[in-house]
């Protein structure tokens, strides 16, 4: 009996608790306060969407028109460059705006920001100290970029690597040296830059001349054979100047040669300086070997005709003393037979 009694006594503190939380569901389905609350926190939430989002669309937009001036009339590398930095600037806007529109959004819900802002700042710091090595290359990078320090298609050496810039990223610079070696540098790593791209170069030449040739002849010579070397090559950008003597010993001395040329090209100008010497050189010295033969041959003539003109002369000689010699045996001859007739 007494179970009988508890049981429905459980029954009926069942019923009466459905009873509870369907009137407490109804209250709250028919809480006009309350579904206005969440109504304007929805809209509150709509608009902090679409503001986040002009707000992006709209920096980016100037970004784009200022970047787009900025490489107006550049070449490709710049071009590259500021598309780089142009993305870069629009991540970190995008990124911001949508970080500051989460916590916008979690305060609509009454959630308590201050616990959350200082858990954030702790990852971020981890993160930071684990990974300060990539912060320093991207920073690194970004500078590079934005600063202009190089460009795709330069020619740089940084410590020991020396090469032609195939790509400039936020972490990494690639280079491809003369050999083909291509070197990956992080840019954490660039402490200092020479750029070979950005001002004409120079190119000396030094020829060694024997010290028997004239000077005065050399030097005409080296001038004849530089004119229209900018017309031959075009990395001459005017006629070289010919300093002079740089150097001097008892068997030879150097003639100091100087040209201004277009940046990273001073190699070719010089092969180029050098080239045309040579041929000068060799076409002189064919000059002078033919006009020495020429000599020769002329001398060969002259002694020819000499020897031929005193074995005339012996010739000559030898008749006359032939005709002085016969009349004298005749009257030889013409006394012996007088002799023998008496």
């Amino acid at each position: 009996m007494n179970r009988w009694i508890l049981e429905v006594t459980t029954a009926d503190e069942a019923v009466q608790s459905a009873v509870r939380f369907k009137d407490k569901v109804w209250n709250w389905v028919t809480d006009a306060e309350m579904w206005a609350n969440v109504l304007f926190a929805g809209l509150r939430i709509l608009l902090i969407f679409i503001l986040t989002r002009i707000i992006i669309k709209v920096v980016s937009k100037v970004i784009d028109r200022s970047m787009e001036r900025e490489t107006r009339g550049r070449v490709l590398g710049d071009s590259r460059r500021f598309s780089t930095v142009g993305g870069l600037l629009k991540n970190v806007v995008t990124f911001i705006c949508n970080f500051v529109m989460i916590m916008l959004i979690l305060s609509e819900f009454n959630f308590d920001l201050g616990p959350l802002l200082a858990g954030a700042g702790v990852v971020g710091l981890a993160i930071g100290f684990g990974a300060q090595s990539l912060v320093k290359d991207v920073i690194t990078g970004f500078f590079i970029i934005f600063e202009d320090q190089f460009a795709v298609g330069d020619v740089i050496q940084t410590g020991t690597y020396k090469g032609t810039v195939e790509m400039i990223g936020l972490r990494t610079t690639r280079l491809l040296s003369s050999t083909g070696e291509v070197h990956i540098i992080p840019n954490g790593t660039i402490v200092n830059v020479t750029n070979y791209s950005l001002a004409n170069a120079l190119a000396v030449v030094d020829v060694p001349v024997k010290i028997e040739r004239g000077l005065e002849s050399t030097l005409a010579l080296i001038g004849e054979a530089l004119k229209g070397i900018e017309i031959r090559n075009p990395n001459v950008i005017a006629y070289p100047n010919i300093l002079g003597i740089q150097s001097m010993n008892t068997s030879e001395y150097v003639i100091r040669v100087a040209a201004n040329c277009l940046p990273n090209a001073r190699e070719a100008a010089e092969r180029q300086i050098q080239s045309d010497i040579k041929q000068a050189l060799e076409k002189e010295n064919a000059l002078e070997a033919a006009k020495a033969e020429q000599e020769a041959r002329e001398q060969a003539e002259r002694d020819c005709k000499a020897g031929r003109e005193a074995e005339a002369l012996e010739t000559v000689q030898g008749g006359r003393e032939s005709a002085e010699v016969r009349p004298i045996n005749q009257v030889a001859a013409t006394h012996e037979g007088e002799e023998g007739k008496d």
